[in-house]
């Protein structure tokens, strides 16, 4: 049995422990939270939200870029030509000039794990104020795809950007697992030095659909 096989037969025992609990209506409500202890800062200075983000987003070493002709030329400067891409995104992408010549894959093998050098993935929303992604499992076509590549692209559409922590937690939604994503993996376990793409991507990119 491989570890995958061990985690279907743990999500297996879980959900059928649950199941009871469903059917009765008797799972536990969603917490509340109260605005005012979320500190939230008017920022008259920036002309857009996605201006904001764009500061705060390189203020944690993140990449943010704007449309799709820009990001097909960041990978080819980078001289990353092949890597994993979200299949309901792959068509559009081969269409972008920009993408001549980069290989898109709309299955992640996990064989060939080194071979891919990014991952394209949908983000679910984003924050103004803090440069962080929403990623939520139901619109991420593949975790691994998302998380295993060095770099990691969040394409995120224009609507899904929130001003503040509160307006995007009132739009979480019922996905029961969403990770927040501010900048590239990072961890300070190790005598208190930074060190970045350790548990995850070493570069986050977010590319603001047109």
């Amino acid at each position: 049995m491989d570890m995958s096989d061990d985690r279907d037969a743990v999500y297996k025992k879980i959900s059928q422990a649950l199941a009871p609990l469903k059917s009765a209506g008797k799972q536990s409500p969603y917490p509340d939270w109260d605005d005012a202890i979320t500190v939230c800062h008017a920022h008259p200075e920036y002309d857009s939200l996605w201006e904001l983000f764009t500061e705060k987003m390189k203020a944690v070493n993140g990449t943010p870029l704007k449309g799709l002709e820009a990001l097909g030329a960041w990978l080819t400067e980078a001289k990353q030509t092949i890597g994993y891409c979200d299949p309901a995104l792959a068509d559009t992408l081969k269409a972008v000039p920009s993408f001549a010549g980069i290989t898109l894959e709309t299955t992640f093998d996990r064989e060939r794990l080194d071979d891919y050098a990014f991952g394209i993935t949908r983000a679910s929303g984003a924050i103004a104020e803090s440069g962080t992604l929403m990623l939520k499992d139901a619109v991420t076509s593949s975790r691994l795809g998302a998380l295993a590549p060095w770099t990691h692209i969040a394409l995120l559409e224009p609507g899904a950007l929130y001003p503040d922590i509160p307006t995007a937690l009132a739009n979480l939604g019922d996905d029961p697992a969403i990770v927040w994503a501010t900048g590239p993996s990072k961890t300070a376990d190790i005598e208190g030095i930074l060190i970045e793409g350790v548990h995850g991507p070493g570069t986050q990119i977010c590319c603001l659909l047109d």
